[in-house]
């Protein structure tokens, strides 16, 4: 049951890469060659959505993408969204608004879609990880550990708790990346808490991992890769200079679990997930890209959500999409990678 599941997803996956690989988008270049770096380069980008609606609903503040069974892309929006995109023309074709147990809105920021279609959704507003029906009921919600809710319940800065959320491969155990460091940890290590599914489909708490970002960088998203490796982004941005943002390659596979490590302050003892820079995107070429606001290269902006979506030869398909916080002076841009890992 499991290999059939497996084979279907990444069939669905590997329709919807060769859909998007065939899109004429805004603003698109062919690839030629566009290296960001000997890992990574960047075949083109999309500003079609840029500041539009559908059905009455802004198309924007993207924090999160993943693949559906059907091959089409679901795309979350932090405003409590979620919309499905046409896989060709990144078009909205459908919107589900999201809530909470109380019917109030969610910061919503992780998304998977599991094996069965419904969709695993985190927020950063307690943080919580709730399982939705395909028409947005909620089904189930995660137990999180109370270290990671935010102050005064727990060690947690607002805003700064579960952005990204990926299932590894074999489905059986689910991570989430907090964006920021909790309060008595080093400023540049943030948790990576994983659960293990049991019956019912539902997860039960599992190992918890350090990982040592970047100065002044917090991490926004991550994705499993086949090899059970990890797709980091990490994200910074600086007024009047622009943002930063970097893909690694991590391998939490031989951390400590921290789960019973009350501080991380670069003690002893305590392996780190281990990461390789890829690249940084500010190498990347700008493709004819222009920005509304300083940037280092205008190609960036506020990148928030990735998925992988195929593989070519040996390379993934990724794209990457940024969160434009409704904000005049930013923009909801598609990117379509390949990375060598």
């Amino acid at each position: 049951m499991r290999m059939r599941t497996a084979l279907a997803t990444f069939t669905a996956a590997l329709a919807a890469a060769t859909c998007l690989t065939a899109a004429g988008t805004a603003g698109a270049a062919p690839a030629t060659g566009n290296a960001c770096s000997p890992a990574v380069s960047v075949d083109r980008f999309s500003d079609a959505l840029d500041k539009t609606t559908y059905e009455g609903s802004f198309v924007g503040n993207f924090s999160a993408l993943a693949v559906d069974r059907d091959g089409s892309l679901a795309a979350l929006s932090d405003r409590s969204e979620l919309f499905g995109l046409n896989a060709r023309t990144l078009q909205p074709t459908s919107v589900l608004p999201l809530a909470d147990e109380k019917g109030a809105q969610l910061d919503s920021e992780g998304l998977v879609i599991d094996r069965d279609g419904t969709r695993l959704i985190s927020s950063e507003t307690e943080p919580s990880v709730r399982r939705y029906s395909r028409d947005g009921r909620i089904l189930d919600r995660l137990p999180v550990p109370s270290s990671l809710l935010v102050a005064p319940a727990g060690r947690a800065t607002s805003n700064q708790t579960f952005e990204g959320l990926t299932l590894l491969p074999g489905g059986r155990t689910l991570l989430a990346a907090m964006e920021g460091a909790l309060s008595g940890d080093a400023a540049d290590t943030v948790r990576f808490q994983t659960w293990q599914r049991t019956r019912g489909d539902h997860f039960r708490l599992s190992a918890q991992y350090a990982y040592r970002t970047d100065k002044g960088l917090g991490v926004p998203e991550v994705q499993a890769t086949p090899d059970g490796r990890l797709l980091v982004l990490e994200r910074g941005y600086t007024s009047g200079v622009g943002n930063t943002v970097r893909l690694y390659l991590a391998d939490p596979r031989r951390a400590t679990d921290t789960s019973g490590v009350e501080n991380l302050t670069g003690r002893t003892g305590v392996r780190l997930i281990k990461k390789t820079l890829l690249a940084d995107l500010v190498d990347c070429p700008s493709l004819g890209a222009t920005a509304k606001q300083p940037q280092p290269n205008p190609l960036l902006d506020n990148i928030e959500g990735m998925v992988i979506t195929g593989h070519d030869r040996d390379r993934l398909k990724v794209i990457l999409v940024s969160d434009d916080n409704q904000n005049t002076a930013q923009t909801t841009r598609f990117y379509h990678l390949r990375v060598r890992t």
